[in-house]
């Protein structure tokens, strides 16, 4: 195995942090994006306790405990390094849970949660280690993901499968409807639904601004708003969808393209906007690779020789920015890899200085078709990029060459979840078995890929071509199971299930406030 470019750090850095010549967090961000870590990723601990599928798995803040729900409805917090459960609750909900998350500056005390029964919800651990659950606010249908601000504890944004978008704030009674996310005219239809919204299945907040966040759903387009143009209309209805800017690969904006959707994206430290397909691949978007407001008015202009593909984006104001060639040369303001901290280095307008005339990157071999699946990024600068599969397997590219660099046995069937630790080479992931896997740098040597990985990842493809060559042949088929599925969910929710334009009050006062016995353990 050729070990360049494994190690970052030599002995002469080592020496150096143990007489204090470096600071240990500088060690530890350059150290643990070593690639050798990575080659020595192995099955730490299962952590058992749920009956149902773990959907969702998150780490705190500090990075000690670690989070996770069920399709059993429960919630449970643990101390992943001991493997051993801190405490266990019934999170309130009536439908399989999402996504569970600890708000930030809370002393691990309040958690938020999302689930198939559209409910947003809070859990609030007393000393006593009961918890109080309340309702947050409903979705019409599927609350799918929770997006919170770093450094807020009491305020998150949620998406679902209605459209809508809302910002909640623990500190006021109900949440604010920012939008319902809609194929605007500019933008192609949506191809086999006949529904006037986007089902919308993940929402990120950009760690470096946090005035944006990205959602993404039921096409190709990954939508950037700004929350200080959100939820302001003449009409006062506060739900104008006003993306200010899309991204897309340019294949899958074509007439006639294959139907795909987004089940997740992730915002980069370098605000890199990393978007996963259903049935098709990972495209890693910089800054500067936007699409503009109105991605069809850019493709009508990109075809033309004159206009460069940049040109349509725009600066945090809003204003246009200048075309590649009318940037200066970002040379002068580059620094060295290893002092940079923080978020991406950018131009004099805003571009990442390392993004400048780079191709859109894209990372493949899994297979994500069965499951709305997550992506991730893994290091201390987001050096790795991570996918479950449906072939059971977590998949890790290096970012910056998509190579792949480890391939991991996950599940029995199907990885989802996949999520880093927040300050060190360690690994949480989850899918259809009820357990969670935590996975660190322990091997005694680096490995190499095993034998069976091109093979995977060989199926892998042909399955996913299959799959769409039978969706051009009988496009038909894909409408009825679109259909079937509207209707089995108009059933589940019954009379209760609200139309997202619906003024109806979706909130109710009589279940906000319910005492739930928790389960502590040891």
């Amino acid at each position: 195995m050729d070990s360049r470019g494994l190690y970052r750090c030599s002995a002469d850095e080592l020496w150096r942090r143990e007489t204090g010549l470096v600071s240990p967090l500088k060690y530890r961000r350059k150290a643990g994006g070593c690639e050798d870590l990575i080659r020595r990723l192995e099955l730490a601990s299962t952590l058992e306790g749920h009956e149902g599928c773990v959907n969702t798995v998150n780490f705190n803040p500090a990075g000690d405990l670690l989070v996770s729900g069920s399709d059993d409805y429960n919630i449970i917090i643990w101390d992943w390094a001991q493997a051993k459960k801190k405490l266990l609750y019934n999170s309130g909900h009536t439908n399989n849970i999402f996504q569970a998350k600890v708000m930030p500056y809370s002393d691990n005390k309040t958690i938020v949660s999302c689930a198939a029964d559209g409910q947003v919800r809070c859990g609030v651990i007393s000393e006593a280690g009961t918890v109080e659950t309340r309702l947050l606010g409903k979705h019409a249908h599927h609350a799918q993901k929770l997006a919170l601000f770093p450094g807020s504890p009491s305020r998150f944004l949620s998406c679902g499968e209605d459209g809508v978008v809302y910002s909640f704030d623990l500190r006021e009674k109900n949440p604010c409807k920012l939008f319902t996310c809609r194929p605007r005219g500019s933008l192609p239809p949506i191809r086999f639904s006949s529904t006037k919204y986007i089902e919308l299945y993940t929402i990120y907040v950009n760690p470096c601004n946090q005035n944006f966040f990205a959602v993404g759903g039921t096409d190709e387009f990954a939508r950037v708003y700004d929350l200080r143009k959100c939820g302001a209309s003449s009409a006062g209805d506060g739900a104008v969808d006003c993306p200010v800017d899309t991204f897309a690969p340019k294949h899958l904006m074509r007439d006639g393209a294959d139907r795909v959707h987004i089940t997740c994206l992730v915002y980069s430290h370098q605000e890199e906007l990393l978007v996963s397909y259903n049935d098709e691949l990972i495209y890693l978007f910089q800054k500067s690779q936007g699409l503009g407001e109105n991605p069809r008015e850019h493709a009508a202009s990109s075809s033309s020789p004159s206009t460069s593909a940049s040109s349509a984006c725009r600066s945090d104001e809003g204003r246009p920015l200048p075309s590649l060639k009318d940037r200066p040369s970002p040379a002068s303001s580059q620094k060295n890899e290893e002092e940079e901290d923080g978020c991406g280095i950018s131009d004099a307008y805003g571009y990442p200085t390392s993004s400048l005339n780079e191709e859109v990157k894209v990372y493949k071999g899994h297979r994500n078709s069965k499951t709305i699946k997550g992506v991730n990024f893994l290091g201390p600068r987001d050096e790795y990029v991570i996918s479950g599969s449906d072939c059971g397997h977590i998949f890790i590219w290096r970012k910056k060459d998509a190579k792949l660099v480890q391939f991991l046995k996950g599940d029995m069937d199907v990885v989802n979840a996949v999520e880093p630790h927040p300050h060190t080479t360690v690994l949480a992931t989850s899918g259809i078995e009820n357990n969670v896997k935590i996975w660190t740098p322990t091997k005694e040597k680096p490995s190499s890929l095993p034998e069976n990985a091109k093979k995977v990842m060989d199926e892998n493809e042909q399955q996913r071509d299959e799959r769409l060559q039978g969706m051009r042949r009988a496009p038909h088929l894909v409408m009825h199971v679109s259909r079937m599925r509207r209707r089995a969910r108009g059933e589940q929710s019954g009379a209760d299930s609200l139309h997202p334009d619906s003024d109806e009050e979706r909130f109710s006062d009589s279940d906000d406030d319910t005492m739930k016995p928790g389960c502590p353990i040891g």
